[in-house]
């Protein structure tokens, strides 16, 4: 299945892309298919990719894994579709403690151990002191994919990506593939998709990409409304507890007025009766 080389395919605006049959779906592909597809340089750093022009975001695929390697921060796994050629699956790993497992070295029986002994030999492994759990890329949740080894018949799901010029998938979910019935269900339906949609350039008329900026235009005003809403409500917010930090400052205020004419009135009062007793302040002073 070849891409229809084309220069005069037209790449519609983002605010278009609700409009696409192939944008917010999985869409069912080869793997040689998504090594075809391309970027824009109008959507560049956006992880946005195409076919002809349909934008494309999310892939499933059918096929054998025939490879899986573990690296430190990912395990990469080789999906065979027999269309010519292997796709990559990145899974991300969370690395995190494993409180069943110690750090004790192995004591090793060789008793003139070189570096490379001695480091092989009794250094503890990463698996003896982590516990590897694998979570997807979208939104971090947790999957277990013990199942995924190689000879395993699969249906994937995973988003886009390019690494090293390849393009490569990253797994959100998988399906294993029992029979060859439900693999062919799914070849099928993909053929059928790729004749009646993907094969096709993707054409909006004049009318509808008008319809369509004016949703995003009122789309965009609600965000912008819900901002300024958002906005005065946290300004008055701060007034409001502004007012309520001058009204504390203010009762605090009074209420050391209060207290400071309290004590004048307390020490008016000592005045009267040391002068009713015959005491003067000049007389409490020298007594002092």
């Amino acid at each position: 299945m070849a891409t229809v080389k084309n220069e005069n395919l037209v790449f519609y605006p983002a605010f278009c892309f609700k409009a696409s049959p192939t944008h917010f779906t999985w869409v069912k592909m080869s793997a040689a298919d998504v090594h075809r597809l391309q970027t824009s340089r109008d959507f560049v750093g956006e992880n946005m990719f195409f076919y002809n022009n349909h934008p494309i975001q999310f892939v499933s695929l059918v096929g054998i894994i025939v490879a899986r390697t573990d690296i430190p921060w990912r395990t990469i796994l080789t999906l065979d579709d027999s269309s010519g050629a292997t796709i990559d699956i990145a899974v991300l790993k969370k690395t995190e403690p494993n409180p069943n497992t110690t750090s004790q070295k192995t004591p090793t029986t060789d008793p003139e151990q070189t570096p490379w002994s001695s480091f092989s030999l009794t250094a503890p492994t990463a698996t003896s002191l982590t516990k590897t759990t694998h979570i997807t890329s979208k939104d971090r949740a947790e999957i277990d994919i013990s199942a995924l080894q190689p000879g395993t018949l699969v249906r994937v799901k995973g988003t886009l990506s390019k690494f090293r010029s390849q393009m490569q998938l990253h797994l959100e979910r998988f399906w294993l593939v029992g029979d060859t019935n439900a693999e062919m269900q799914f070849l099928d339906t993909r053929l059928r998709f790729f004749i009646e949609v993907l094969s096709v350039p993707w054409v909006l008329t004049d009318e509808e990409i008008k319809a369509l900026r004016r949703d995003a235009e009122r789309r965009d005003e609600r965000v912008l409304e819900n901002k300024r809403r958002a906005e005065r409500a946290a300004r008055k917010r701060a007034e409001r507890e502004e007012r309520h930090a001058r009204a504390i400052a203010r009762r605090y205020e009074k209420e050391e007025e209060e207290r400071e004419r309290q004590l004048g009135e307390v020490r008016k009062d000592g005045e009267r009766v040391m002068r009713k007793f015959g005491f003067s302040r000049q007389d409490e002073m020298d007594s002092t």
